[in-house]
């Protein structure tokens, strides 16, 4: 019998994530190990039996390559170290996830996912004894130790198409446009889509702003002749006063969201310009990965496995220097990588004339 290797994917979704697995797949196969997919994520553990299936490179044509979120399923919530219950209390249920993985003869488990989700993951491998390799995946780009993650590439594409589809409008009603973009406390989505969407605005959680720098740029715009502006927000830009721009869910939970609505009454005041805001939300998350996510993935995906089958695990595969590397999980996550303010891609808009409202 073939050993086995565990995959799953937690946390958000995102682009690329079936790339990881048909690269995990395939290179499985050739080193002799059969791939069981646990479906979402540690959630799957917790039922009985376990939700899981067996992935075989047969599973992987040409279209699920291309195909965005993920086969397997995923979840954001339900700490296994801290389960909420039907009845509000709260428990402990990591023993009963690694009793799942031990049932199951898995010898080696691949995780999918971003800081939250290695962080119970890794915890969850020391308790159990679990062999583990990590894959960097999240849109907001905000792991350590990598140059990139898995989901990023596309979303950054689809901020950058929006701020295309918002221009002729702009223009078309003399207008001063607002694209409201995640990144969680990461700037990296709008600061990179700002610079290829050639936005005038870019405003990022790292570099404090003003309403009157921003009507200074957006009325420098008026006078050179232009009648438009194109704004680009991370979700976790506060008010000026610095207080957050949350959304509060059924349940009580609450999110990131709604600065782009804040800020468009107080640019109109500050500028004239009618001004509309426009909340990309979950559309960056859904999409068919981009060639470089689809590249990304697989590169990540064999070494993940390499690394299992040399027995070299509490690893993230990295991405760094145009190569895939293995770096420690617990230097990965750390802490949260949100954008240097000297950043080269800061000093490239600025050079621009990009305005960071400071």
């Amino acid at each position: 019998m073939s050993k086995k290797i565990g995959i799953l994917t937690s946390g958000g979704d995102c682009a690329g994530l079936n790339a990881v697995m048909r690269a995990v797949v395939f290179r499985a196969r050739l080193l002799g190990w059969t791939v069981i997919g646990i479906q979402n994520g540690t959630a799957g553990l917790l039922e009985r039996p376990a939700r899981v299936r067996e992935l075989k490179p047969e599973d992987f044509d040409g279209f699920m390559m291309r195909r965005g979120g993920t086969i397997l399923g995923t979840t954001n919530s339900g700490d296994p170290f801290n389960y909420s219950m039907p009845d509000g209390s709260r428990k402990d249920r990591t023993d009963e996830i690694i009793s799942a993985i031990k049932e199951l003869g898995i010898e080696a488990l691949v995780g999918i996912g971003g800081d939250g989700s290695f962080d119970i993951l890794s915890r969850l491998a020391k308790k159990g004894g679990i062999s583990m390799v990590g894959v960097p995946k999240t849109i907001d780009n905000d792991l350590a130790m990598t140059d990139m993650s898995v989901g990023f590439d596309t979303a950054v594409g689809i901020a950058t198409e929006a701020l295309d589809r918002l221009q002729p409008t702009a223009a078309s009603h003399d207008r001063a446009m607002i694209l409201e973009v995640m990144g969680r406390d990461a700037g990296h989505i709008a600061l990179n889509a700002g610079i290829a969407g050639g936005a005038d605005v870019i405003l990022i959680p790292e570099i404090p702003y003003s309403i009157d720098k921003i009507a200074e740029k957006i009325l420098d715009v008026k006078k050179g002749g232009r009648n438009f502006a194109l704004i680009i927000v991370s979700e976790a830009v506060k008010s000026p006063d610095g207080e957050k721009r949350e959304v509060v869910y059924t349940g009580g939970e609450t999110r990131y969201g709604g600065i782009g609505q804040f800020l468009a009454p107080q640019i109109a005041e500050a500028t004239g310009f009618e001004s509309r805001a426009t909340v990309l939300g979950h559309v960056q998350r859904g999409a068919e990965p981009t060639h470089n996510d689809r590249l990304l993935a697989q590169a990540l995906g064999v070494k993940a496995v390499d690394l299992i089958d040399e027995g070299a695990f509490g690893q993230m595969v990295a991405w760094q220097n145009r190569a895939a590397v293995a770096v420690p999980i617990e230097q990965a996550i750390a802490k949260c990588r949100v954008v240097d303010p000297k950043d080269p891609l800061i000093h490239t808009a600025r050079s621009l004339g990009v305005s960071f409202g400071d």
